[in-house]
């Protein structure tokens, strides 16, 4: 990566956000030893200004940010990094620095989405994903309909492990038929917004 740490003596703001949720949860300063032991260790490490040296964010607290990805921006003069929490983020004992909680997974869902793209666009044997598209969008329907049989099922019974594995087959293999039909989630959700504003 090509940062530019000479423009702001030695240093570059590095915001970190989290990998599954994106929420932002706090920002620091990183120098090029900073950077460089992020990637070594795999834990989210700045120059801290107050001390004047590395630190590991959780060396004190136990409460590491596992190293997920890095991008620079257009000015090559900051750094997005994505990150596992292992806790709460803040000194204060809050989520992020922020003051948001940092709850939702949902974003897991754009991951997601593009593994099932991956699989259609290239095979394999191994791959159950790839498997359901060679079948053809006939089976990938009767999968998402098999699958809304059996939540309708467990929905009836209290048993939540059940319950939740059959909503998470379901939402897999709906995803599928989007892919499979061509469309995005986000088509969707743009019905979704059109009739919110009704």
């Amino acid at each position: 990566m090509n940062i530019d740490f000479e423009k702001m003596n030695d240093l570059v703001p590095a915001i970190v956000q989290d990998a599954i949720s994106g929420k932002v949860l706090m920002q620091g300063y990183m120098n090029e030893e900073a950077l460089a032991k992020t990637q070594e260790t795999g834990k989210v490490t700045f120059f801290s200004r107050s001390k004047n040296r590395l630190w590991t964010k959780g060396e004190t607290s136990g409460n590491f940010m596992d190293y997920v990805s890095m991008a620079v921006d257009c000015d090559r003069d900051s750094i997005l990094i994505k990150a596992k929490p292992r806790g709460p983020v803040c000194h204060t004992g809050a989520d992020t620095c922020f003051f948001e909680v940092n709850a939702s997974k949902t974003s897991f869902i754009d991951q997601l989405r593009a593994i099932i793209k991956d699989r259609k666009n290239n095979p394999n044997d191994q791959s159950y994903t790839a498997s359901l598209f060679a079948k053809g969008i006939n089976k990938v329907a009767q999968k998402v309909g098999e699958e809304a049989v059996e939540i309708v099922i467990e929905a009836k019974d209290d048993n939540k492990e059940l319950f939740l594995g059959e909503a998470a087959d379901l939402l897999f293999h709906y995803l599928v038929l989007l892919e499979a039909k061509g469309y995005e989630l986000d088509d969707v959700m743009e019905v979704l917004i059109q009739r919110h504003q009704k």
